[in-house]
């Protein structure tokens, strides 16, 4: 089995803003001396594990990201019959194991029941939880601290197990990260436009006032973007507790959401989206390596095809340290869909990474 599984991505989006900054603008990033448009790591994890085709791929095999679990217990526990201050006490008896609370807020009496930073909850610490609580509702009764034993170290979650887990105040249940994924940059430089628009009032007959009913702007930049993962398959089925088809299946899931899902930034407003142009994928137990330096210096902007240019400048990138370092991957596949290069098919890259 090949420990490393590397995937090299270039995927042009028309005019969009993908993924937003604290004003607005999308996300940029300095490299080569040249302003590129950047989509977050954190951004592209997101749009990943949470779209219809990986959810659909791995259901009952996800955790949930969130700081409400004391909310779900408490609602439980009073619905069941728990009077109030009990069901808070035991709320942070059981939601306590995963972090600490939050301060209470004179405008939010339930604030104190959540924690305050965001926690990754398995399956099947869930089930447990909610177990738990139906059992303490049942028995009328306090939870007592065998009862707390609500963690579980090896996940069946997947995102968990892609992605990793830190818990502060239990670090023994921390989950290392089998997947990572870097910022995905264009591979030309960039400038950010702006988008004036106005809306019209349609019950407006424009018989006394002819103007806008609201006047907007908003930011947009279109690229073609290199995005790199690299996933430790070896680490990823020790996550899943052995489970190598599980792994297989969340890799296979995984890749095709990279390559088909677009994020979700101003959607609504650009229709931005698109499928990758080009795929490279790696196998082997050589240390990985991202091919992001083959556009230190940017595609020629005098070029009159971006993506050919780019995958030229990939492709000999990968040459290039083979030569100096020795293959750098066991086996690889290409899935090119440009016209005048197309080659692979999709079902053969999924088997390729999952096999």
């Amino acid at each position: 089995m090949s420990r490393f599984i590397q995937l090299h991505l270039l995927t042009a989006y028309p005019p969009a803003n993908l993924n937003r900054d604290d004003q607005g603008s999308p996300k940029t990033a300095k490299m080569g001396g040249y302003d590129r448009l950047r989509v977050s790591s954190q951004c592209l994890k997101r749009t990943w594990r949470t779209s219809d085709l990986f959810e659909n791929a791995m259901a009952n095999h996800l955790g949930k990201r969130t700081k409400l679990l004391g909310r779900e217990v408490y609602n439980q526990l009073v619905a069941g019959g728990v009077k109030d201050k009990d069901a808070k006490e035991w709320t942070k008896l059981i939601a306590g194991v995963f972090g600490k609370f939050k301060k209470a807020e004179d405008n939010n009496p339930l604030a104190e029941l959540e924690i305050e930073q965001l926690v990754h909850v398995g399956p099947a610490e869930r089930s447990a939880i909610q177990a738990l609580t139906e059992q303490l509702i049942v028995e009328q009764r306090a939870p007592e601290k065998d009862d707390l034993n609500l963690l579980r170290a090896n996940q069946q979650a997947v995102d968990i197990a892609l992605f990793g887990r830190m818990l502060a105040s239990s670090p023994a249940f921390n989950i290392e990260a089998a997947c990572q994924v870097a910022h995905a940059i264009t591979v030309h430089p960039v400038v950010i436009e702006d988008d004036y628009f106005t809306a019209v009032d349609d019950l407006n007959n424009g018989l006394e006032d002819t103007g806008a009913a609201h006047i907007g702007e908003t930011r947009f930049a279109a690229g073609l973007f290199y995005a790199y993962i690299c996933i430790n398959k070896e680490l990823l089925i020790k996550n899943l507790d052995g489970n190598e088809a599980l792994a297989n299946q969340a890799i296979r899931a995984l890749t095709e959401a990279a390559v088909k899902v677009a994020p979700e930034g101003k959607q609504n407003s650009f229709a931005s989206r698109a499928y990758a142009s080009y795929v490279l994928a790696e196998k082997g137990d050589q240390q990985p390596r991202s091919l992001s330096v083959a556009f230190l210096k940017p595609v020629d902007k005098q070029h009159d095809d971006y993506a050919a240019q780019a995958i030229t400048a990939l492709t000999a990138q990968r040459t290039s340290f083979d030569e100096v370092y020795g293959d750098c991957a066991d086996t690889r596949y290409e899935l090119n869909a440009l016209p005048s290069q197309h080659q692979g098919k999709l079902s053969e890259l999924l088997e390729f990474v999952s096999a």
